[in-house]
């Protein structure tokens, strides 16, 4: 682990607290007939200090809950930088506060935890005080957040941590501060023990966001399922089932907060699992199945990608023909040079992705410990005793052999699950990145005119990378005529493109497909909507789609960036730099893993580009 240097200490935590305004004398009371003589007991007045102690208290309590309503999309949604917004102010006559609006960030693309929390509080949030786990930057470029409080008339604002990505770090409290509005950072304004509870809540609910920040892999957590001696399996591979139903169904929450589910190649030979998250209509995440050989069955739950999509992880040159046979089933095969599990970790964070679940046997998870790309450990204990020499454990040989090189886990927590107890913990700590959060006099700043890599390439993929509001999932609602020359709203590029693959067919469910696409929670809804149906009806895609998505995906690019000028702005602060949707996986819009995609969509903002500046 790299070395931190203390946190210079932010230089309004050491200025004294501001002068308090003069308290009105209280009014005269009424004439009594009784004189009374003045008591000589002095009643004192309440310590300055234990007045601070309940402010800090109360905001420490408010954070917490804006953590709390952070995690409300965990299992909907695909995984994201989590936002709560609170918004609270006191109560008339005394020192207690009540919330006025509450707002969480659903999926990646859709309204900002600041503006829903806003229009629930209405006129409340006039004076009030706005709590954030995490500092505003869901999509870079996209100051909605921002002005949603200043509009509100919020006058104060809480924080509980800086934005992890430097391209935004700072940028949201630095408006609202010039906004002249008073910002708070816990740990910088803030500094007091009543926050640790809810700066570590804060810390828990965007881990994923922060390992990814720190280490450039994934959040992965390994998870199993043992006996009380340990066992994970009966000597003969029989493992249905270790742990209990309530457990089970943990482990689908588990699945649903995860971007994608790793098993190795015994797991899919001996258990033939689905590995879906079959507890809500929500999150499907992607399977993973790890195999140097592609020594795999034939036919197999994982291959059937109408319930979810699958890639198996592979080593280069392994059974081409059993990859072929694995392509014409929709699943996809990735060949690697030396198929381990950091460059497969290195590959999930060239997709975007934030969290991982390894549900793997001992080779693996071992493999992947001693790799270190687990970073936490959710461990099922069942009460049973199966015994077996030979019976598999969770972890195989790590090169220990005294107790002395154990691993110990950090922030351990227990819970009992119906008959089985869940033991949890870190491998790796919540990674500290305060040293490098700038002063308050600095504002950090992105020059769009500066590529981030070595040559003048730009990349973008996810809303909140830099310059991720060039991508189709950024929350950008477009005005587009339809057929008769209605004008319809949007909510994104990805509704709009999605649902035109069914546009101006003559069946009624073709116009269901557009409508329940158009009504979307979010663009990653309508995109797997969108795929999904594809898949189901081929014959309800219009026929000239092949020939006119190019067309149709320009036509909603040109009207997303006149529509916003900030947008049209950051793309012409691009010229000169070549522009490439950075998708490892789709080959079409995208620019492929090894620059073999045909990035048609950096191509056609590339072409708007030159459009603009009158260029073509």
């Amino acid at each position: 682990m790299p070395h931190h240097t203390p946190v210079r200490p932010h230089p309004r935590a050491s200025m004294p607290p501001p002068p308090r305004p003069p308290v009105a004398a209280p009014a005269p009371a009424a004439p009594c007939p009784i004189r009374v003589a003045p008591s000589r007991r002095r009643i004192p007045a309440v310590p300055r200090a234990v007045s601070v102690a309940a402010s800090h208290a109360h905001d420490a309590a408010f954070l917490r809950r804006a953590a709390d309503v952070a995690d409300r999309s965990a299992g909907l949604t695909c995984p994201h930088p989590n936002f709560g917004c609170v918004i609270a102010r006191p109560e008339p006559g005394g020192p207690e506060a009540r919330v006025v609006g509450e707002g969480f960030l659903y999926a990646q693309g859709t309204r900002c935890a600041e503006l829903l929390a806003a229009e629930e509080a209405g006129e409340r949030a006039r004076g009030a005080t706005a709590y954030l786990n995490l500092e505003p930057g869901d999509c870079y470029g996209d100051s909605t957040a921002v002005s949603s409080l200043v509009q509100a008339g919020i006058t104060r604002v809480v924080v509980g941590l800086r934005h992890p990505l430097k391209h935004l770090r700072g940028k949201a409290i630095q408006s609202l501060r010039s906004e002249g509005i008073q910002v708070d950072v816990v740990g910088e304004d803030l500094q007091s023990k009543l926050f640790k509870e809810a700066l570590t809540s804060c810390l828990i609910v965007n881990a994923p966001l922060l390992y990814r920040a720190a280490f450039r892999v994934p959040f992965s957590v390994l998870k199993y399922a043992m006996t009380a001696d340990g066992k994970i399996a009966a000597s003969s591979g029989h493992a249905s089932w270790v742990s209990g139903r309530a457990s089970r169904g943990r482990v689908f929450e588990l699945r649903g907060r995860s971007d994608a589910v790793i098993v190795g190649g015994n797991t899919v030979r001996r258990d033939d699992p689905r590995l879906t998250a079959r507890h809500v209509k929500g999150h499907v995440p992607v399977r993973i199945v790890m195999s140097q050989t592609c020594n795999l069955p034939e036919e197999a739950n994982l291959w059937n990608v109408h319930e979810a999509y699958t890639i198996v992880a592979t080593q280069r040159g392994a059974r081409r023909d059993f990859q072929k046979k694995l392509a014409m089933k929709g699943v996809e095969v990735v060949e690697f040079d030396m198929l381990n599990p950091r460059d497969v970790m290195s590959y999930c964070y060239d997709r975007g992705y934030l969290s991982v679940l390894w549900e793997c046997g001992g080779t693996l998870s071992a493999a992947a410990i001693s790799a270190r790309v687990i970073h936490k450990v959710y461990a099922f204990c069942a009460p049973k005793i199966i015994g077996g020499v030979t019976a598999p454990t969770p972890v195989g040989d790590l090169g220990m052999n005294q107790m002395t090189q154990a691993i110990d886990l950090i922030d351990v927590s227990y819970e009992q699950i119906d008959r089985d107890m869940l033991m949890s913990g870190f491998i790796q700590p919540i990674p500290d990145l305060s040293p490098v959060i700038p002063s308050a006099d600095e504002i950090p700043s992105v020059d769009p005119e500066v590529s981030p890599y070595e040559t003048n390439i730009i990349s973008f993929y996810k809303t909140w990378d830099t310059f991720g509001a060039f991508s189709n999932f950024s929350p950008h609602p477009i005005d587009m005529p339809d057929e008769k020359g209605d004008c319809l709203t949007w909510p994104t590029v990805e509704h709009y493109y999605q649902a035109h693959k069914f546009v101006g067919v003559d069946n009624p469910q073709a116009n269901d497909i557009v409508q329940e696409i158009k009504q979307a929670r979010s663009p990653e809804e309508a995109a797997r909507i969108g795929r999904t149906r594809q898949r189901e009806f081929p014959e309800l895609i219009r026929p000239d789609w092949e020939s006119m998505k190019i067309d149709v995906m320009y036509r909603a690019l040109k009207c997303k960036f006149s529509t916003y000028a900030h947008l049209t702005e950051m793309l012409l602060s691009t010229a000169g730099s070549v522009l490439v949707e950075s998708s490892p996986h789709d080959l079409f819009w995208g620019g492929g893993r090894e620059g073999e995609g045909l990035n048609y969509l950096g191509r056609l903002l590339m072409q708007l580009r030159s459009e603009i500046l009158g260029t073509v």
